[in-house]
């Protein structure tokens, strides 16, 4: 039996229905709808300006929307908002810390205004940064860290009461490969402990790696929606890749492959491409023409459009017809 201070567990972490914001002249949201499972990983895709981090002003309760309803957590982000604040954590592109503060202090200062006492909040940060690896360096300034770990203890704080839901904006911008690959660690760390995340990002093969479902956003509205490979699968199936050793051979691959398909050459006229949808069956009879042909290949391989590919493909302008 649910009691009267018992948590709601919503099916769907956040709600977004016909959401619209505008600043001035400018329509940031165009009536954007998203629908995130609870415990799911949902990736937001889009160019600069194209609404994402707006929508996750609207979702935190920084910004209040002009239309529509958003509900995180079960709870209405224009009439509770601060039940939506006690639900989530929020990680913007640059860390909002206390520089001078040490790593344990930041995050004793963050668990005593989020009302733990200061035992609780001191027992709470040495947890934390066992957890994120900070803790041979929890007692220097964090504006001696570097990037990755400023970023690890930035994400750390907004941990010190879990959170329900969680939103990561452009979270690895600036990082290097070996941060980036640690906070990937955690976002699936998140997701095991039945978190929900939602994550905004520039770069594919995050979203690709890290996101149950993915949207694509431009305009201030969605695009497009579905998993990676479903997406993927929007921009066409498989195809061969085929690049010769000696680049004056891409005339002869075109005749050799003839009939294949419809073999097409890109613009740095280097090697060739063709559908496969035989899959390994398309690449095989392509190198049985090859080798019969005598050309040396420097690389053949079978290939899928990648989620580069697939938001180029969404997000590029329209053409612009010429007058009559």
């Amino acid at each position: 039996m649910r009691t009267e201070n018992t948590v709601p567990e919503p099916d769907d972490a956040i709600v977004v229905e016909s959401v619209e914001k505008s600043f001035g002249t400018v329509k940031a949201l165009r009536g954007i709808s998203i629908t995130v499972p609870a415990g799911t990983v949902m990736g937001v895709l889009g160019p600069n300006g194209a609404g994402k981090t707006t929508t996750v002003s609207v979702l935190s309760t920084l910004v209040r929307p002009d239309a529509g309803r958003a509900l995180v957590a079960g709870y209405d982000v224009v009439r509770q908002p601060t039940e939506v604040r006690a639900s989530i954590m929020l990680t913007g592109q640059y860390a909002a810390l206390d520089e001078v503060l040490t790593g344990r202090e930041n995050l004793v200062l963050f668990g005593r205004l989020l009302g733990l006492h200061r035992k609780q909040a001191k027992v709470r940060a040495d947890e934390l940064l066992e957890q994120f690896a900070l803790a041979e360096a929890a007692d220097r300034r964090v504006g001696q860290y570097s990037g990755g770990m400023r970023r690890r203890i930035d994400i750390a704080c907004g941990l010190v009461r879990p959170p329900r839901v969680v939103f990561l904006d452009e979270p690895t911008t600036g990082l290097d490969p070996v941060s980036r690959q640690s906070l990937w660690a955690l976002v699936r760390e998140l997701k095991r402990q039945g978190v929900t995340v939602l994550l905004t990002t520039q770069y594919l093969e995050e979203a690709d790696a890290l996101s149950d479902n993915i949207i694509v956003v431009d305009q201030g509205a969605v695009i497009a929606e579905g998993t990676a490979d479903q997406l993927k699968a929007r921009s066409g199936s498989s195809y061969c890749e085929v690049v010769p050793a000696d680049p004056a051979d891409v005339p002869r691959l075109v005749t050799a492959l003839a009939g294949l398909g419809e073999v097409t050459v890109p613009d740095s006229a280097d090697r060739v491409a063709l559908p496969a949808p035989g899959g390994a069956a398309t690449l095989t009879e392509a190198l049985h023409r090859i080798t019969g042909s005598g050309i040396e290949l420097i690389d053949i391989a079978l290939r899928r459009p990648s989620l580069d590919e697939v938001f180029i493909e969404l997000t590029k302008p329209a053409a612009v017809e010429s007058p009559a």
